[in-house]
């Protein structure tokens, strides 16, 4: 079990979630009721779960797909450590990983 630090986009309220082993951070972000929209579902087929990942964690994670920065590179608000959500799966290393989520996104919904 990991604990995960969401910033919502104000940049200050913050939402700790538990996660259990495998999920992803767009699982976590609608178990909480964050306002991520992953329109895809997390068959990473958008950029609606762009989240910026704190630059202690973020060279934990696996690399990026090829696939994934090409959608990265769609996304409103790039950052060096952003992320697809649907594609971070928490491990117990995670523990305390702090992500943020960018200010504004496209919707695809609209």
């Amino acid at each position: 079990m990991a604990d995960i630090i969401f910033v919502l986009a104000d940049g200050e309220t913050q939402k700790k979630i538990s996660a259990e082993q495998g999920e992803t951070l767009l699982d976590l972000a609608h178990k909480g009721q964050l306002d991520v929209e992953g329109t895809c579902e997390g068959s990473m087929a958008c950029s609606t779960c762009h989240m910026i990942i704190d630059e202690n964690y973020f060279d934990m994670l696996p690399a990026p797909s090829d696939e994934e920065e090409y959608l990265l590179d769609l996304t409103f608000g790039l950052k060096p450590t952003s992320r697809l959500g649907c594609q971070v799966v928490v491990t117990e290393e995670a523990d305390g990983m702090k992500v943020y989520l960018p200010e504004a996104s496209r919707n695809m919904m609209l």
